[in-house]
Formats: C-alpha cells, sequence, structure tokens
C-alpha cells in the first residue's frame, strides 16, 4: 500500500531537485503573473512547454510504477531514495551555510504535498477500471484498506491543512458560507443525476444509495461552519468525536453499517455516507489543528526547519503506531465507515508523505513547479474535472476489455489532458474553491 504513494513522492522531489534548480529562471519567471491572464506569446511557450515537462519527467513516471512498474514499486522507491540522499549529500557539501540560512519554513513542502494527493487520486479513479490496475491497490469492500481508500481521507486531510479555520480566519458570515457550501452541495446532486440518468455504475456500499463525496465535504463545511471551535482546540475536539463515535461503532452501529439492511427513509438509504461524516469531521478538526500548530500559527514561525520537521516525523510515526494499535485491539480500519483506525492510517500516510517532502525541502528553498501551482489553484476543480473525463471514458470504452497497450494510453492521454487543462485554467487566472 505504501510503496506507490512513497515512489510518486519522491519522484517529484528527485525531478524538484535536479532540474528545479534555483539558477534556472524560466520556469518561475513563467508562473509569476497579474491576476489578468498573460498575453505575451513567448510566457504563453515558456510556461505550457514547462507544464508538459513537467507532465513527462513527474506524471509519466507515476503513471509507469502505477501500472506497468507495479510489481518494483519498492525497488524504484528505494532506487529513488539513493538518488536524493546523494544529491542532498553532494549538495549540502557544497553551500551548506548558505542553504541554511534560506531555508523555509514547512509551509513550502505542502504544495508538493497536495499535488501528490491530487495525482494519485485522480490516476486512481480512471486507473481503477483497467485491468492493467494492481487489484491490491482497489478499494476495499468493507474492512482493509487499499491505495484508493486513502484518495477520500488524504483529501478531507489536504484541505483542512490549508483550511480558513487552519489560519485562524473565523470573520466569514452566514450568508458567505452558504455561499461557499452551495457549489458542492450543487455537485452532489449533478453526480447523482448524471450517474443515474446515464446508468453509470455505481457502488451502493461505498456511500449508500444516493450519497457520493461531494455531499459529505458539503456535510464536513456545513458542522464546521455551524461549530465553530478555535484551531488549538480543534484536535482535542476532533479526537473526541472520534472517540465517541468509534463507541458507537462497537456498540452495534459497525453491524449495521456493514449489513445490506436499509430502510426506507433517506438516512437508511445512505446510512454509509451519513453516519461517516462523524468519522470525517474529526478527522477535519485534527487536520485544521495540526495545520494551526505546524504551519500557520504566527508563533511558529521563528522556529527552527529542523525542529518542525522533527515534529513531522513523530507526528507520522505516532499515527502509524495509533492506527496499529486501534486496527488490532478496537476495530479494523473500514474507509466505509471512516472509523478511528482509518482515520489515524490516512494521517500516518499523509504524514508519512509530508515527511519524505522535508527531504527535498531541507536544501531546495525554491521548488515550485508549474504543475504543482495549477493543480493547487484549482484542486478541487481539478478534481471535478478528473471525475467527469474518468465518466467519458467508460461511456466510450470497453475497460475491462482494453489490452494493457490501450489502457496505458488511454491512461496517458488522461493524465495529459488533466494537466493541459488544470494549466490552462492557472494560466487564465481561472481558480475554483468552494472550500
Amino acid at each position: 500500500m505504501l510503496q506507490f504513494c512513497t515512489s510518486s513522492v519522491l519522484i517529484i522531489n528527485v525531478y524538484v531537485l535536479i532540474f528545479n534548480d534555483p539558477a534556472n529562471n524560466i520556469r518561475r519567471d513563467s508562473v509569476k503573473k497579474n491576476d489578468d491572464a498573460l498575453a505575451d506569446h513567448k510566457d504563453e511557450v515558456y510556461y505550457f512547454s514547462a507544464l508538459v515537462i513537467d507532465c513527462l519527467t513527474v506524471v509519466l513516471p507515476i503513471l509507469l510504477i502505477f501500472t506497468i512498474l507495479a510489481e518494483w514499486a519498492y525497488i524504484c522507491a528505494i532506487s529513488l531514495v539513493v538518488v536524493i540522499s546523494i544529491y542532498i549529500l553532494l549538495k549540502r557539501s557544497q553551500s551548506h551555510l548558505k542553504a541554511q540560512q534560506h531555508l523555509p519554513s514547512l509551509r513550502a513542502d505542502i504544495s508538493s504535498y497536495r499535488v501528490s494527493v491530487v495525482l494519485v487520486t485522480c490516476l486512481s479513479i480512471l486507473a481503477v477500471d483497467f485491468k492493467i490496475f494492481p487489484r491490491r491497490y482497489a478499494k476495499a469492500e468493507t474492512y482493509g484498506s487499499g491505495i484508493m481508500d486513502l484518495g477520500v481521507g488524504s483529501f478531507v486531510v489536504a484541505n483542512a491543512l490549508v483550511s480558513r479555520q487552519a489560519r485562524n480566519i473565523t470573520s466569514m458570515r452566514w450568508k458567505a458560507a452558504l455561499r461557499s457550501i452551495s457549489p458542492l452541495v450543487f455537485l452532489g446532486f449533478a453526480r447523482l443525476i448524471s450517474t443515474s440518468g446515464v446508468d453509470y455504475q455505481v457502488h451502493v456500499g461505498e456511500y449508500g444509495v444516493h450519497w457520493n463525496f461531494f455531499f459529505t465535504l458539503a456535510a464536513v463545511s456545513i458542522l464546521t461552519s455551524i461549530i465553530r471551535i478555535h484551531p488549538k482546540y480543534c484536535g482535542i475536539v476532533g479526537m473526541l468525536v472520534l472517540a465517541g463515535y468509534q463507541v458507537w461503532l462497537n456498540f452495534g452501529l459497525n453491524e449495521y453499517l456493514t449489513s445490506d439492511e436499509r430502510s426506507a427513509d433517506i438516512i437508511g438509504q445512505n446510512k454509509e455516507g451519513v453516519y461517516s461524516i462523524f468519522g470525517y469531521w474529526g478527522m477535519y478538526l485534527i487536520g485544521v489543528s495540526l495545520g494551526y500548530f505546524l504551519f500557520h500559527n504566527l508563533s511558529s514561525k521563528g522556529k527552527i526547519r529542523s525542529t518542525q520537521v522533527v515534529k513531522v516525523w513523530v507526528l507520522a510515526a505516532s499515527f502509524w503506531i495509533l492506527a496499529i494499535i486501534l486496527d488490532s485491539y478496537v476495530e479494523r480500519v473500514s474507509r466505509r465507515m471512516c472509523n478511528f483506525a482509518y482515520v489515524m492510517l490516512v494521517f500516518g500516510q499523509n504524514f508519512q508523505v509530508i515527511s519524505i517532502l522535508t527531504l527535498a525541502g531541507s536544501i531546495s528553498h525554491d521548488k515550485n513547479l508549474v504543475l504543482e501551482e495549477a493543480f493547487n489553484q484549482n484542486m478541487l476543480g481539478v478534481f471535478i474535472v478528473a471525475n467527469i473525463l474518468t465518466g467519458l471514458v467508460n461511456l466510450s470504452v470497453d475497460t475491462l476489455s482494453a489490452s494493457p497497450l490501450a489502457a496505458f494510453m488511454i491512461l496517458v492521454a488522461y493524465t495529459f489532458t488533466l494537466c493541459m487543462l488544470a494549466g490552462l485554467a492557472q494560466f487564465s487566472g481561472v481558480r475554483i474553491k468552494f472550500w
């Protein structure tokens, strides 16, 4: 489960470290622009050339590990660790003092982390429909976890760490809060209507008959808007919510959620999606607290980076230990219910990714790729487009009958189209942000 995420993150790190050197200003200059769309043809060529290079050197290798090289993912990860380690040693021996003076805060690593989350998620939702995709990476039915089980939780954590709440911005009025939530509700109904209208295959046991991921995001956002908690207390409240929810699960709710029993009311029809809101809300609150203390708290900006890095590594190890203990002695990991063990697993995996990214950040202070900027500016928008493209591919191609070569070429075209659309939106100054 871990080798693919580790390999994908390391690919981004290797490219950032070796090819995105501060001395090369073409990439950085092509991203800097005014709020209005750039009109200069030369800048346009530089921008999209850089974006194509990012696709070839970052996305394509990840796609290879995701499919053709899946059996060699561990070897690829180890090889990339060796490459990064050697580069770090050489770089530090050449400019150790200069690097120490200009090291950024951990907030600089969140960009690469968010890109890795959305890339893995967007690639997974289409690749899983082809036989070239290893079945061990697919979603578990009830208990257990694969790469795809981590997608929804990682998306929630990635948003929580950089949310308004994590930045302690609580001045949003009710009307503004409703406006920010309404697009998610609209997208939820749009997905429901579109999948029902074309008879698109939907696994009822994942969220329920009518529920989907966008409704979950909207519900978490509504709870966060109604129950306003200072970010320094969000972690405690989140743990209490998860503990209470887990007790409820152990006292019989888990049997109900895993059974085929469905009442005629709206809650019974969508029991998995409705009850898992408690787990995702607890997850979001913990993410807000961690984002506040690690990345956004004003009192922590002057801290030495090494101290912050140690905290990230300690947190990653702690979350993994908690996930193992809860999985072994309380209840097995279940994305379907979003139980305590699943939440800790998601945090363990995500903070492991961030800790790996600190390897690059420890020696590189100028590491924003065009691809990173594009995906970060429209994270949810990219996910929406990925879902649309996935639906179109499934409606036009018999994915289960596709040969490995045909499947790989379709995935290449899909990822290239997704990256180009994200880049076009970023280049044109279009930003889609609901949460």
